[in-house]
């Protein structure tokens, strides 16, 4: 029996020596973020932000890798199956990870049992824009016009399940416009065919077309946000626009795949803390059309959960069938 229980502390002494070390080790290695959405976009540009301000803190490169496709299931899916030990950590985007739980029949990850919650790390309000070749110069312009000519007018998303997406059906369900959906990998390729014209109507986050809306190229209707943006100061509110209840915001945030060691998590959660609350990210963040937001994991994890409550009426009510 003795014989026995010197075995069992003995492993039990090994297993807490080895946990010690790789906490005491890491990272000892690049960093890999996943992003699951192509470049040019909201998330991407948050994670190369968190990228580089994470880098110094831990005192390892993270790479920045773009995995798009599927409305984020390909990005989300290979970080779920990733080995949890810290090295490779996804760049998640509120709509992918809270809005396709709903828009799926069968997803091969699960936003809350399949990953880590570390920390958030950024928000964003949402803008309304359309091409400068449209002739409307104001949001009720664009109202008007849409009931004109119900179902001719499209719409783009950076994929099915998106904020974009889900937040543009919410538009068409207050104020009774018909739009076609014209579903992108990602902000970036969603941002060229408005650019081109051929989509009449992008809702998406201030970082992925601030500098479209100041070079003139596209004409920024609105903010669906309560007061309005210090990067775009003409841009009224959509209460001032005369739809005081509509409001859209995307949360960005960092997570692990599920089993992640505790220690592990610790750590990250802290350098994350720190990047939230450097000065040179959060002007960085703002010079974007986005705000720097630290959120622990636990808060983290019940945001997550709120959230899909949230986009699974919004889904039901807009009636739109899970693909």
């Amino acid at each position: 029996m003795k014989t026995r229980l010197y075995k069992l502390g003995m492993c039990v002494g090994f297993a807490l020596i080895g946990s010690s070390a790789h906490a005491g080790s890491y990272p000892d290695r690049p960093i890999t973020l996943i992003v699951p959405s192509a470049p040019g976009g909201t998330t991407d540009v948050s994670a190369r932000a968190v990228a580089q301000n994470l880098a110094k803190i831990l005192g390892q490169p993270v790479v920045v890798e773009n995995k798009p496709g599927a409305s984020g299931n390909i990005g989300n899916a290979f970080v779920s199956r990733a080995k949890p030990d810290g090295y490779t950590l996804l760049l998640s985007y509120s709509g992918y990870h809270t809005g396709n739980p709903a828009l799926f029949k069968t997803l091969t990850w699960d936003p809350v049992k399949d990953f880590t919650p570390i920390a958030e790390v950024s928000t964003a309000p949402h803008v309304i824009v359309v091409p400068n070749t449209l002739k409307v110069s104001t949001l009720k312009d664009f109202l008007a016009l849409a009931k004109s000519e119900p179902g001719k007018l499209n719409y783009a998303s950076s994929g099915a399940g998106s904020i974009q997406h889900l937040g543009t059906e919410q538009l068409k369900q207050l104020t009774g416009i018909n739009m076609l959906h014209v579903p992108y990998k990602g902000a970036g390729p969603a941002m060229q065919d408005l650019l081109a014209g051929q989509v009449q109507l992008f809702i998406t986050t201030p970082p992925s077309v601030i500098g479209q809306i100041k070079a003139g190229r596209v004409k920024a209707l609105a903010i669906a946000s309560d007061t309005r943006h210090p990067m775009l100061p003409d841009v009224p509110t959509t209460a001032e626009a005369g739809l005081p209840n509509y409001k859209l915001e995307a949360w960005f945030a960092v997570f692990g795949p599920a089993h992640m060691p505790p220690d592990v998590t610790a750590i990250l959660t802290k350098a994350l803390k720190k990047v939230v609350a450097d000065k040179s990210y959060k002007a960085n963040m703002e010079s974007q059309g986005a705000y720097a937001k630290y959120l622990p994991p636990d808060q983290l994890e019940a945001e997550v959960k709120s959230d899909i409550k949230h986009w699974q009426q919004v889904i039901k009510t807009a009636g739109i069938k899970p693909l």
